[in-house]
């Protein structure tokens, strides 16, 4: 059974008049309506810049609105510590490791080089204190640190690293450390960095004001976050710079204004300078010509079909994630929803079975596709009730084949 119904700019504010056209009949008839040319909103080509890779990425739905060789193996460098934090920011939400333990310092990790926290040998350091030290002021004594907690070392952390990658998605990444040190086999690419950078957003939203802070001080000694635009633009709130030679300058950004959230990744630049102008210019482009609509809330009764041989008739069908869509500004009106529901339900069905998709048009295009579920349990009903609903299909399809 395909159902369409309009999703408007209300659908923002209120879903219930959207969820009641959802549920209507197929075999409604519907009165052809003249087709009157709406104005389009024009979208400029996505700016070009002067990097070797970039990604433009919506954090909520997920839509891409610009890249450029964004599946391009490259060295990492320090973005390498997204996937570290974001391990450390999982056992936190476990319960395996809580922000008040104390973390012994190993000469191994006080002897790493590059950037530093500037724990010392034996000191004794909270796992709240390495995390801070980590994203904020990129220290890679503090990445080891953390790696020799959770894994006993290095080699033994990357290689968790690496099944978390596959675990979400980082078809193009492989980690040889916790720092993003130069290794061969060190690499990645701006799309997993985007993804990752989204499900640090996402998973574990309780952390992530860290990454909006622009220093750190630890042993006396004060820091500033790398990230220049977040003394420039109020919007951004995070997340990670990246250098080395190999690397560049490399910068994964985030900035939410009203209810939109972009991430970007720029890898490859120049300097400094560069990697924040050439970001600032790709989130420009994203809020001037995008926005992002939450369609429908998770657990939302979208539909009501017919069930077969059950202990009731109907089955409330919906989605079991939050769905948003990203699509040009002021074309909101052209969203479409259809219905896609198999039509033969039969009990037993229980919550969270698969039963349906739910396809979004924006005009012609699909612009979206989650799959529908079951939000609720259907026993089989009693003997007298099957009978009697196999009596009711089979009555039920003639009359369908005779008016098809």
């Amino acid at each position: 059974m395909n159902v369409f119904t309009s999703i408007g700019r209300s659908a923002r504010l209120c879903l219930f008049a959207a969820m009641a056209t959802v549920a209507v009949s197929a075999s409604a008839q519907q009165v052809p309506q003249p087709v009157i040319p709406q104005p389009q909103t024009i979208i400029p080509a996505a700016p070009q810049l002067a990097a070797s890779s970039w990604i433009l990425m919506d954090a909520n739905s997920g839509r891409i609105l610009a890249e450029h060789n964004s599946d391009e193996r490259l060295p990492p460098a320090s973005l390498t510590k997204l996937m570290t934090a974001y391990l450390v920011e999982r056992e936190l939400d476990r319960g395996t490791i809580n922000l008040t333990d104390m973390i012994n310092i190993s000469e191994n990790a006080w002897r790493t080089g590059g950037s530093k926290m500037f724990i010392e040998v034996g000191d004794q350091v909270s796992v709240d204190d390495l995390l801070h030290g980590i994203i904020i002021v990129s220290g890679n004594d503090a990445s080891v640190a953390m790696a020799e907690h959770l894994a006993g070392g290095e080699t033994p952390f990357a290689d968790l690293m690496n099944q978390h990658a596959t675990r979400l998605g980082m078809n193009n990444t492989n980690f040889q450390n916790a720092t993003g040190l130069p290794g061969e086999q060190h690499y990645s690419t701006a799309h997993d960095m985007a993804r990752l950078s989204q499900h640090i957003i996402n998973d574990y939203p309780d952390h992530y004001e860290i990454y909006s802070q622009r220093t750190f001080s630890y042993g006396g000694i004060d820091q500033p976050n790398r990230n220049r635009l977040l003394w420039r633009d109020p919007s951004v709130d995070g997340l990670k710079t990246g250098w080395t030679t190999e690397a560049g300058f490399c910068l994964v950004s985030s900035a939410k204004r009203d209810d939109m959230r972009l991430i970007s990744v720029v890898m490859g630049t120049t300097s400094d300078e560069a990697r924040a102008q050439e970001t600032q210019k790709l989130l420009s482009y994203g809020f001037r010509f995008f926005e992002t609509m939450k369609l429908y809330e998770r657990g939302a009764v979208l539909a009501t079909p017919r069930v077969w041989g059950g202990d009731i008739n109907e089955l409330r069908v919906g989605v079991d994630e939050e769905v948003f869509m990203t699509l040009p500004r002021n074309r909101n009106e052209e969203l479409r929803a259809r219905l896609n529901l198999n039509p033969d339900l039969q009990a037993p069905i229980a919550i969270g079975d698969e039963v349906g998709t739910l396809e979004v048009h924006l005009g012609d295009e699909v612009v979206g596709e989650r799959r529908l579920v079951a939000l609720e349990n259907i026993e089989e009903g009693g003997l007298f009730k099957r009978l009697f609903d196999q009596v009711q299909r089979f009555f039920s399809g003639l009359i369908s084949n005779f008016t098809d």
